[in-house]
């Protein structure tokens, strides 16, 4: 049998389709000592207590519990999730993580002959969803304050997706223009990101409640960031019955049981504990108020963010606004901030909340390199 590279491996057995992707990079996980984890959007909060207690009583028949396939509907999560929102379970459908969803998404109604509208500037999934399923994506610029302006989506289209709050910008589009939006493309479905909705502290901020008065749309949102539970994978989309059915045919065609029995039972623990919940969002939100204020102390630029991230160009008092540079020297000392060299952004640094302390850490390391 004669030796082989990997390149000659992959000339001969790969599809042409994988060799043309380019896939999803997602945030660095770096294994550095005295690490300050500020890139990645993960809640600086353990999760609810009752999440691990329930995955523990989970594992106390580990017989049923791990030999036995999970929940077909994952039903109990879903009636849950309608329950908090005023919908009916055949309004809610949840997935292995949003990625998932948001994938089955673009499967279910975004494979047309028309472009599929998104900012040029948002979450960077979108485009690897649209090289992986054939989709002609549109960007559309936004303002220069880095806003969107619902007016420049008034072209025909397969379909319309934005994250809101948006990403890495954290700024937050008015349900006002949400709905604009949904009553100008009553023929597209209209697909609201809402990763970040709940550190918005902005009354109303939501589109959920939209979805039981418009039929082209669809939210979806995750238990990762505000519910501290990335490690979990679960996330869900709302909509109207007959968008959830499709939904829910692709997943069966594709992967009928995507969510396991574990991750079922610390995603509803997670939402039976509402005073957790709301208590540690108002601490990032605190946070994230504090960290915008004392950065543009030292001279920053800060986007209002309603994430629980914010986005901040350096001044040139330090290191000459190289943001690219002070990304480099932050992580020479432990803490990793996310950089995106892209145009438009690549003067800007996408920061995490995270707590107190290690906030303090990050203005004390930026004040020092000021010096």
């Amino acid at each position: 049998m004669t030796s082989t590279t990997p390149t000659d491996i992959n000339n001969r057995l790969w599809s042409q389709h994988i060799k043309n992707l380019t896939p999803y990079v997602p945030g660095e996980q770096p294994k550095l000592a005295n690490l300050c984890k500020l890139n990645t959007n993960e809640n600086p909060f353990a999760p609810s207590p009752r999440v691990a207690e329930a995955i523990v009583a989970a594992l106390a028949n580990q017989a049923d519990t791990l030999r036995r396939y999970p929940s077909f509907e994952s039903d109990e999560l879903r009636q849950a999730l309608a329950d908090l929102h005023g919908l009916d379970l055949n309004q809610v459908f949840v997935g292995n993580g949003s990625d998932e969803v948001l994938a089955h998404i673009f499967t279910c109604f975004f494979v047309k002959d028309r472009p599929v509208l998104t900012p040029e500037i948002g979450y960077s999934f979108y485009p690897v969803y649209a090289d992986t399923f054939h989709i002609e994506l549109a960007k559309i610029a936004l303002k220069a304050d880095f806003s969107i302006d619902v007016d420049d989506y008034r072209r025909p289209c397969g379909g319309i997706i934005l994250a809101n709050p948006n990403a890495p910008t954290g700024i937050l589009l008015a349900r006002g223009d949400i709905e604009k939006l949904l009553k100008e493309h009553t023929n597209a479905v209209v697909v609201i990101d809402e990763a970040y909705i709940d550190f918005a502290d902005v009354a109303h901020a939501s589109a959920v409640e939209l979805v039981k008065q418009y039929d082209n749309l669809v939210v979806v949102q995750t238990f990762s960031k505000s519910r501290a539970l990335a490690g979990l994978r679960v996330g869900m989309a709302f909509a109207n019955p007959s968008l959830i059915e499709a939904l829910t045919r692709y997943k069966n065609s594709f992967n009928s049981y995507p969510i396991d029995t574990l991750a079922q039972a610390g995603a509803l623990a997670s939402l039976q504990d509402v005073a957790y919940f709301t208590t540690r969002c108002h601490e990032i939100i605190a946070l994230r108020q504090d960290l915008s204020a004392r950065l543009t102390a030292q001279g920053f630029d800060v986007l209002p963010s309603q994430a629980n991230f914010v986005f901040a160009k350096p001044p040139v008092g330090l290191m000459n606004g190289n943001a690219a540079q002070i990304f480099a020297a932050l992580r020479e000392q432990g803490i990793v901030v996310r950089y995106f060299n892209q145009p438009k952004i690549r003067d800007y640094l996408r920061i995490t909340i995270g707590t107190a302390e290690q906030n303090q850490r990050l203005l004390d390391a930026l004040a020092a390199l000021a010096e």
